[in-house]
């Protein structure tokens, strides 16, 4: 039987090399020319800069140790954070030139099979010097640029510093530059409370651009207001209802649909971690290590900064210690445990620190509970229709055969 066009679902991709490549993320800048309202970083600054000797120590910290256990992944990624680090792009182009000869001298296993990562705001994109840097590095980039969706959305958070001039207008004109040189790339679109009536209009909106993935999540932070949830399943639902009558997910993903979320757990099968944290390692401007960049001090409210070593002296392991040995249970509540619509919920690592009652990573922040449980409500209501379409249409067997082959998204 010839499987109908209307059977092709877009899977949201998994990244590159997923679970293969160790990260190493260089703080390069605290700066940004941006003061978004949901913006995690609450101590960004112009001062703390990344000098040169102290990324080129990290790199040969990192290469020197290629058989340890902690770095012997058959792949990496240099990620390049901020604030926003293309305002650090001499920097980064002397970094990356740098990582490209030590690894090409040294014969290193990762030649050939690196990535250097970004997220962007997008405003500088076109300049000449991020444009040559692009094109010098081409086949070994990940460029993702952040926009909200319509004006409305974006320029009620993403607003310049020492201004309330929204920032929508220069991020959008790069859009096109940027999907000609990465068709595939998908943006990053964050959901706070202010912003939950246009969750709708701004996914179609990214849609019509031309970005056929859609990576989209509430904050962790404590923001929600009474009410919210309930908005917020309305708008997905809103969202659901658009995507399947127009067969929009023939082409298009967004995050906040997928199949396998909402069920129940079984710790004994289903244990792991929701992030990276302890296995990746960032690095700031003084030659601090953190086990991800949200443990550095600029990423947190309440807690003094987890440094976990440094380029001179090494990683210490034991304070790396605690983080290898996170799970979902051993940090969560006997009601996250339980819930019956527990697969799929989220968390990041420096929040649950930064949240948490005492100094531990041990406490779970449960501060989007009732926005997971309005966000399962949506997707049921999502599949089910989307189900009821493809009977109707007479292709659910050809759809239920197809789904055999495609594999479950990776935490």
């Amino acid at each position: 039987m010839q499987q109908p066009h209307a059977l092709h679902i877009k899977e949201s991709d998994h990244g590159w090399q997923e679970g293969q490549a160790k990260s190493i993320t260089f703080i390069v800048t605290k700066d940004c020319q941006l003061a978004c309202k949901y913006c995690y970083l609450v101590g960004k600054n112009v001062q703390e800069r990344m000098p040169w000797d102290v990324a080129k120590d990290t790199v040969d910290f990192v290469l020197d140790r290629e058989f340890d256990p902690q770095f012997a992944y058959q792949s990496v990624i240099w990620d390049f954070i901020g604030g926003e680090p293309f305002l650090e792009i001499d920097l980064i182009d002397k970094i990356c030139n740098y990582i490209k000869e030590e690894l090409y001298r040294r014969n290193h296993h990762w030649f050939n099979s690196y990535r250097f990562s970004f997220s962007t705001n997008g405003i500088n994109y076109d300049s000449p010097k991020v444009q040559r840097f692009i094109e010098n590095n081409r086949s070994h980039l990940s460029i993702g640029i952040t926009i909200d969706g319509t004006r409305n959305k974006h320029d009620l958070n993403r607003v310049y510093k020492n201004s309330e001039k929204g920032s929508y207008d220069d991020v959008v004109r790069n859009i096109p530059l940027w999907l000609q040189q990465f068709p595939g790339a998908g943006t990053k679109v964050t959901i706070s409370s202010a912003d939950i009536p246009y969750i709708c209009e701004s996914v179609l909106h990214l849609y019509d651009l031309g970005i056929h993935q859609v990576n989209i999540n509430c904050v962790f932070e404590d923001v929600w207001k009474e009410g919210d949830d309930k908005l917020f399943e309305d708008q997905l639902i809103c969202l659901a209802d658009h995507i399947i009558e127009n067969k929009l997910y023939e082409n298009y993903s967004c995050s906040f649909f997928q199949e396998r979320i909402g069920h129940t757990l079984n710790c004994a099968l289903d244990n792991q971690n929701w992030c990276g944290a302890g296995k990746m390692l960032a690095v700031d401007a003084a030659g601090n290590f953190y086990p991800c960049t949200r443990f550095a001090q600029y990423s947190l409210r309440d807690k003094e900064a987890w440094i976990i070593g440094n380029i001179h002296d090494g990683i210490d392991q034991n304070k790396l210690r605690p983080f290898l040995t996170l799970d979902r249970c051993t940090q969560s509540t006997i009601e996250c445990i339980d819930c019956e619509v527990a697969e799929g919920c989220a968390w990041c690592q420096g929040e649950n620190f930064d949240a948490a009652k005492t100094h531990t990573v041990f406490e779970r922040s449960t501060a989007i509970c009732k926005m997971h449980k309005a966000r399962v409500r949506a997707n049921n209501y999502y599949w089910n229709k989307l189900y009821r379409k493809l009977e109707t249409e007479g292709t659910r067997e050809a759809f239920e055969a197809n789904k055999k082959d495609v594999k479950p998204e990776s935490c």
